[in-house]
């Protein structure tokens, strides 16, 4: 797929368990452009505090959002996937201000299935009993927000292939 059918940067959002690790470097595999992973811009203090079953708040999110939101405006113009939760609307939002250009995909499923994926992993700070909170906080994307929303069910090349099918920008009428 020519990099040029997509936006220059993609943020892979979603609840935890929905695959945005898995998925988010096949998607930029397909593209031809870096991933990165929203996890390693999270202070150390989040990690512990999510660890710990706590979930965040805002004040937590903030200078990890920001912390993305910068590696997104330095990979304008020359595409990149990176993976953030980005469930609220305002967390897009402040994504959005400082990276314009990002196009958002939503990895959405059914919660029973994600809550089983998320039982299977090993070595993630994320446990499933923070899953309810997560949906709790999950605003789908609005109508006005460029992004697409892609079922989690099937393998990890099927759903990264279904995003990159999604992410496709409209071919102008001639």
């Amino acid at each position: 797929m020519d990099r040029a059918d997509v936006a220059d940067v993609i943020v892979v959002m979603g609840v935890a368990g929905t695959g945005k690790t898995t998925i988010g470097p096949l998607v930029a595999g397909a593209l031809g452009v870096p991933y990165a992973e929203g996890d390693d811009f999270h202070p150390a203090a989040n990690i512990a505090k999510m660890s710990a079953g706590v979930p965040l708040d805002d004040a937590d999110r903030g200078p990890w959002l920001d912390a993305i939101g910068a590696w997104a405006h330095g990979r304008a113009g020359r595409g990149g996937v990176v993976s953030c939760s980005a469930l609220k609307r305002a967390y897009r939002d402040r994504l959005r201000a400082a990276a314009p250009g990002v196009v958002f995909l939503h990895l959405a499923g059914d919660r029973a299935l994600i809550e089983a994926r998320m039982a299977e992993r090993t070595g993630h700070f994320m446990p499933t009993a923070l899953l309810d909170s997560q949906f709790a906080t999950l605003e789908p994307l609005g109508a006005d927000e460029a992004g697409v929303a892609v079922d989690v069910a099937g393998t990890p090349e099927e759903i990264a292939d279904r995003a990159v099918t999604a992410l496709r920008r409209p071919t102008p009428a001639a």
